[in-house]
């Protein structure tokens, strides 16, 4: 390999390493049920505000229309709203497309069931022009029944590169928290744009240098860096630090909205929105359905980060653009190994008391 494409090549992993962040220092180092006391009246009251939906979604799409899906079993007709007004109906499980409504930063749509409680949707992302995996980190459905609120906890990956019409849209989102997950040199090469009003936070999770102890000699040791990442997320001092700082925030109500990220928004980012849904009692599926989804919103820039590379060097650092399941696996298993359970992490890698954890729910949950 002659020395200027060395350069390119090594200038391409620099810039790509940056976006994994994770994984150097493993290298370097419920829903409140009503008493029976309180009678039947009240129960039915608790019954007639319970959601009905056990599966509902908005996908918008490039043509300005939105597709919903729903189901509600049992549920006669459902009537979607969208700016106050009814926009479409359907039975107890259909999907639909809606057209014609004026643009928006962010379309939302009210499930309205005939019998229960309804349910406000917009699509997971953000659709920014500088910035990639800019997500909602609500519209999941819990174990127990009850929904992760939308607009209330955003994930992104970085945001120095915002446009004009980015910074305003993130502004008119109303964040009152940012909550930067990178190292001390990813934050000096790569300063946020912080949302106006809201509170900047530094919660490094790694320390230290993201590049030194890379291997890129082989595919297979690429994912176990990201594997050994993972667990260092979870059980470094570095990581518990900083995942404590994130969920005192989201603890307090008073707080939201608040936004994580990192540089990719998939690995730190991907632990800190994966230990949320799973405190909120979202099943195990769906919090491994949304870690996975980084490989979709990350796409075009994995591909176009590889692009620089020869062949064989983009095939050993591809693991490292991926999230894959091992990569979750492998902090859950890390929960496991050194907390016993994840109420022990709860408590003791995430800093959160029963009382916080109960806020925690009591805020972010709906239904």
């Amino acid at each position: 390999m002659n020395t200027m494409n060395r350069a390119k090549v090594s200038a391409a992993v620099a810039a790509a390493a940056l976006l994994v962040g994770a994984g150097a220092s493993a290298a370097s180092a419920t829903s409140h049920h009503a008493p029976a006391h309180q009678g039947k009246a009240s129960a039915s009251r608790e019954h007639s505000r319970r959601i009905p939906f056990t599966a509902a979604t908005v996908t918008a799409n490039d043509n300005g229309s939105y597709t919903l899906s729903w189901t509600a079993p049992g549920v006669r007709q459902v009537a979607i709203k969208a700016n106050g007004k009814v926009v479409a109906k359907g039975g107890s499980h259909a999907t639909v497309t809606v057209k014609g409504l004026p643009a928006a930063d962010r379309q939302w749509f009210d499930f309205v069931p005939a019998q229960g409680g309804s349910l406000r949707l917009a699509d997971r992302e953000i659709a920014l022009q500088g910035a990639v995996n800019f997500r909602d980190a609500g519209g999941y459905r819990t174990s127990a029944g009850q929904w992760v609120k939308m607009g209330e906890v955003y994930r992104s990956g970085a945001l120095n590169t915002l446009t004009t019409s980015d910074v305003a849209k993130l502004n008119r989102l109303g964040i009152k928290v940012d909550f930067d997950l990178r190292t001390a040199g990813e934050r000096t090469s790569a300063p946020d744009t912080v949302p106006a009003g809201a509170r900047y936070v530094v919660a490094d999770v790694i320390g230290g240098d993201v590049t030194s102890a890379i291997d890129l000699s082989s595919a297979e040791k690429s994912a176990q860096y990201m594997v050994d990442g993972e667990k260092a997320m979870v059980s470094s001092a570095t990581g518990k630090a900083a995942y404590q700082l994130v969920f005192a925030g989201l603890a307090d109500d008073d707080q939201h909205a608040v936004l994580f990220h990192c540089s990719a928004g998939k690995d730190r980012t991907g632990w800190a929105n994966a230990a949320l849904l799973t405190a909120l009692g979202v099943p195990k599926a769906t919090v491994m359905q949304d870690y996975l989804a980084s490989n979709t919103y990350r796409a075009e820039a994995n591909a176009a980060a590889l692009a620089q590379m020869p062949a064989e060097t983009a095939a050993a650092y591809k693991p490292m653009l991926d999230v894959r399941a091992e990569y979750l696996n492998s902090g859950f298993d890390e929960v496991k190994a050194k907390f016993g359970s994840f109420e022990n992490y709860e408590k003791k890698g995430l800093g959160l008391s029963s009382k916080e954890i109960e806020e925690l729910k009591s805020s972010l949950l709906v239904g």
